[in-house]
């Protein structure tokens, strides 16, 4: 089965609206069966699925979507978005910039970019709303606030990339810290920018000190725990899957000790954990099929023998890898464009000689810039869904924040050490 068939089969079944992971696999499956015949092509299918459905590293991912759900459902997101408000609510632009340091602590609790954008729609919208902010600064903070969640750890997004290129998944983890922190920090910058705009921001409530300091008690347990998985990683103390069970086991210790969660609610999170794994996993097997008909048929090896032979620095052949991937950001989720482009992409980046923690991080925040621009703009539909606020006025307050995101992304591409730097402080 020749290549041309392939991709149009894919794209067919993409534009009928089938889920990728299905596309993936079908497509991957016929190709295969048409390449080696049904028997050769069912013995590797029945490799392919238990291999990389049964990889231990692929624990960590419904434990940190648990610990995620557990404290979600002990109400101690919204708790985190008041503490926030609290700290930094009485500074010009505060209530956005409270919801900003909320996004980066929901990144770690929550782990999904569109969750934590959901969670900020319905608790900081409605305070900056109360306080007069115009709906495109408050409705573009809460959607660029929500794409902290893939890259500050623990990323379902870095765990997904980590599995799929066999990469140190702790090292990912430790790599997303300093960029996720960095672009928190040009998100901030740019709401005080907007704020000294006429209208935009009005002036703050004054600071209560007392009542900041009550409004953090329930959230600083979560900090530490939060903090203490990432140092018993750095330490070697445990795996990011063992580090994942003991978030998870935190969770549930907190949640009960606050009393904050009914049995509802603790049934609901494992549900809703089980759903999620089971659409991850599924992304993950399918691609995994796709990816060995490119492998068995050695398109991968001729497409990185082209792009090798064609006499393009290697730089210019990585602004397009980025440029292809954030123009496929237009229009899939992020999941997607990570099973669609790495069973090709890495490879190639590899053959250039690129580092594949860095890759991941810099991929990872091309992606991120996908969550916000349109068409598709995940978390900009999210937000406004859940604000009511018109689409057009979301994805303009958006643009002034793609900029900061674009500088962002320039930044990494250029000095990999900001990304490097602390993985490699733990060593080999």
């Amino acid at each position: 089965m020749t290549l041309t068939l392939v991709v149009v089969l894919l794209f067919v079944l993409l534009l009928g609206r089938m889920p990728v992971a299905f596309a993936m696999g079908i497509t991957g499956t016929v190709a295969l069966v048409a390449q080696m015949g049904a028997p050769a092509a069912t013995s590797i299918l029945e490799r392919i699925v238990f291999e990389s459905t049964s990889a231990f590293i692929l624990v960590a991912i419904p434990l940190f979507i648990l610990m995620a759900e557990l404290l979600t459902a002990g109400d101690l997101t919204r708790r985190t978005v008041m503490a926030c408000q609290a700290w930094l609510g009485h500074l010009r632009g505060g209530l956005g910039l409270a919801t900003v340091g909320t996004a980066v602590i929901l990144a770690a609790l929550v782990g999904s970019s569109t969750a934590s954008s959901a969670t900020m729609a319905s608790s900081a919208y409605p305070e900056m709303k109360k306080h007069g902010y115009d709906d495109r600064l408050s409705t573009a903070i809460v959607s660029v606030g929500g794409t902290l969640a893939i890259l500050i750890p623990p990323s379902i997004i870095l765990i997904v990339y980590g599995v799929m290129t066999e990469t140190s998944i702790g090292k990912l983890f430790l790599a997303g810290v300093v960029p996720g922190l960095l672009t928190a920090a040009a998100l901030a910058t740019t709401i005080i920018v907007l704020a000294r705009r006429r209208g935009m921001a009005p002036a703050a409530s004054p600071f209560h000190l007392r009542s900041a300091v009550a409004s953090s008690i329930s959230v600083w347990p979560v900090v530490a725990l939060l903090v203490g998985l990432m140092v018993v990683i750095y330490a070697g103390v445990a795996s990011p899957t063992e580090a994942g069970a003991l978030g998870a086991a935190g969770a549930l210790l907190l949640v009960s000790a606050q009393r904050s969660v009914t049995f509802g609610g603790l049934s609901r999170s494992f549900g809703r954990a089980v759903q999620t794994t089971v659409m991850i996993v599924t992304i993950i097997y399918c691609s995994q099929i796709f990816s060995s008909y490119l492998v068995f048929t050695r398109i991968t090896q001729d497409f990185i023998a082209v792009i090798q032979t064609s006499g393009l620095p290697p730089e210019v052949i990585l602004v397009a890898v980025l440029a292809v991937v954030l123009i496929l950001g237009f229009f899939l989720d992020q999941l997607a464009i990570l099973s669609l482009t790495l069973p090709l992409l890495f490879p190639l980046m590899m053959a250039l000689k690129y580092d594949p923690i860095w890759f991941g991080i810099i991929i990872t925040k091309t992606v991120e810039i996908g969550l916000l621009t349109p068409p598709l703009g995940l978390n900009v539909y999210v937000t406004a869904s859940q604000t009511g606020v018109p689409l057009q006025t979301v994805f303009r307050g958006v643009v002034p924040f793609l900029v900061a995101e674009m500088i962002v992304l320039a930044l990494l591409v250029t000095f990999p050490e900001i990304s490097l730097w602390l993985p490699g402080q733990m060593g080999p």
